[in-house]
């Protein structure tokens, strides 16, 4: 490889060097036409030459440890049969900055990676600091609400833990719902049976299910009444028990329609919420189900509040960027 990195930060450089022992695995982790190698000098700066199963790295003495525990940990995750691709090297890259990551970051040789989901068909891992704290939470506490942006991982993250444990059997049913709040919940008027009049509303949570679990289980599961997918509306009068229940775009419930939802909650169940309190569609905006309940409930025991930032886009990262644009000290 002939590449030469954008010029280093100033201070003191350094050449360190990796022995891979496993070259077979190489490839994957240099990524197609070594894309993933590229995207390690463009972030930090730094030159990368491989040869064999030896890899140097050279430039800013900071820099180039943030390389190569990026590359150690997405090694460690390819020796754990796991797929590895741009948004893990992204975040890999990210979660380098926060020195109190390094375990996560360079998860040790011969150990699983510390913090992680299994579903059926993969295997999640972190790919940011509060991503670490909002898997922690995902599995610990009653009711977790989950705050930020876009492409944070808020929905995707808390179906794979409810996928996770519904297959294990530690609740029997999985239950996703969001607001039709562009219908106004009033479906009536649009075509089709109540299905095909919902679904374009929860079509990401349908999305999310079938990165976690072959397509027949999802269709069976569904058929049976194990997963169930439906609007906000359809929760009124209920009592969810034994149940991993999943509210999307809470920011667009009013204050009533939380707490209806909210006092669904029954014994062993777990509730996620997840919202962008920026991103409100209701007519009067000021008046969100979902910060008023946060200010009404942050903080008592059992009740978890993780908040994303644009940071945490694990999406491509111009998501990010276009994030923080809109976000900006003029928006």
């Amino acid at each position: 490889m002939s590449r030469k990195p954008e010029k280093a930060k100033t201070g003191e450089r350094a050449r360190l060097e990796i022995l891979f022992d496993r070259p077979q695995l190489l490839g994957k982790l240099f990524g197609e036409y070594d894309q993933n190698l590229v995207a390690l000098e463009n972030r930090l700066g730094v030159y990368i030459s491989a040869r064999g199963n030896r890899v140097q790295i050279e430039g800013e003495a900071e820099q180039a440890a943030r390389a190569r525990d990026v590359l150690t940990g997405l090694y460690n995750r390819l020796t754990h049969g796991q797929p590895i691709d741009e948004g893990d090297v992204e975040g890999a890259v990210a979660m380098s900055a926060d020195p109190s990551l390094e375990g996560v970051v360079k998860a040790a040789a011969g150990e699983a990676p510390p913090i992680m989901i299994r579903t059926r068909r993969k295997t999640i891992v972190p790919r940011s600091g509060t991503q670490i704290r909002y898997m922690e939470s995902l599995a610990s506490d009653d009711i977790i609400f989950a705050l930020g942006p876009a492409g944070t991982g808020k929905t995707y993250l808390a179906v794979a833990q409810a996928v996770s444990q519904l297959v294990a059997g530690s609740v029997d049913r999985l239950i996703l719902s969001r607001p039709a709040v562009e219908a106004g919940e009033r479906l009536g008027f649009l075509p089709g049976d109540m299905k095909e009049k919902v679904d374009p509303y929860l079509r990401p949570l349908y999305d999310a299910l079938y990165d976690m679990l072959p397509t027949e289980q999802v269709e069976r599961r569904i058929a049976s009444g194990e997963i169930e997918i439906a609007p906000l509306a359809f929760m009124r009068g209920r009592t969810l028990s034994d149940a991993f229940v999943i509210l999307d775009e809470a920011q667009n419930t009013t204050p009533a329609q939380m707490k209806m939802f909210l006092t669904r909650f029954g014994m062993r169940s777990r509730m996620v919420v997840c919202g962008d309190p920026k991103q409100v569609d209701l007519p009067e905006p000021g008046k969100s189900g979902l910060a008023d309940a946060v200010a009404k409930l942050e903080g008592i025991d059992g009740i978890a509040t993780v908040r994303f930032n644009a940071a945490d886009v694990v999406r491509h990262p111009i998501v990010g960027r276009i994030v923080e644009a809109y976000e900006g000290p003029d928006a």
